[in-house]
């Protein structure tokens, strides 16, 4: 379970969306592994909060598809769902294909720099905890998005590829991330080039990467998918 120092309240967010938060990510990074029991009590004792916001949290987790609140048993971190991750990619995909596409056609020089910036601060990753690199990745797509004007479609995403990033954390581990960051510099390239078919080509290679690597990670930990 995690621990209570990781709480930090912040005043303009709901506590029961901080613990939701929290929990989330335990749970994508798999420090809260499949079938953890989660404790209504005990979870509210290690936060330091009533048992309101914990109960609002679960309730919010079990929507996203990451807990199961089963009846008389309690409350559990549920395995990967495969057909949820399947998902998650193809909306991904589509969403992102059409963003970068968008970036190509008009490419700003300020967005390019910063995406340089990006990648070269990922290379620095190289060997890191999978959690580090994952949140980089995750800030250069959403630069992406917010580039393109379509931050509320990448919000879309992010809200239903919880499965998905569960996956990407196992791939990290088993894959170097090399490969990733050579993908995100393609595509920069493509994008400041204003290669239009080229980026759309780069963004699909990239995220298309997991149908690859899917059957290997489920091979390794059979027990944490469904």
């Amino acid at each position: 379970m995690i621990a209570a120092t990781t709480w930090e309240p912040k005043a303009r967010i709901s506590t029961a969306a901080q613990v939701c938060d929290i929990l989330r990510d335990a749970i994508i990074t798999h420090a809260l592994p499949p079938e953890t029991r989660l404790s209504e009590i005990e979870t509210a004792h290690r936060f330091g909060v009533s048992r309101q916001p914990v109960r609002e949290a679960f309730i919010a987790l079990a929507a996203q598809g990451l807990v199961d609140v089963r009846a008389q048993r309690g409350t559990f971190v549920t395995r990967i769902s495969l057909d949820a991750v399947m998902d998650a990619r193809f909306v991904r995909e589509a969403v992102e294909a059409d963003i970068v596409k968008l970036l190509a056609t008009d490419p700003d020089p300020a967005l390019i720099a910063d995406l340089q910036d990006q990648v070269t601060r990922q290379a620095e990753l190289t060997g890191a905890a999978a959690p580090n690199f994952i949140q980089a990745d995750e800030t250069f797509h959403r630069t992406l998005a917010e580039g393109a004007g379509k931050a509320s479609a990448w919000r879309v995403v992010v809200a239903m590829k919880a499965q998905m990033d569960r996956v990407r954390v196992l791939s990290s581990r088993h894959f170097p991330i090399d490969r990733l960051i050579d993908q995100h510099r393609a595509l920069v390239a493509a994008i400041a080039a204003g290669d239009v078919a080229g980026a759309e080509a780069a963004i699909r290679t990239h995220l298309q990467g997991i149908l690859a690597d899917l059957p290997v990670i489920r091979q390794d930990r059979p027990d944490y998918f469904t």
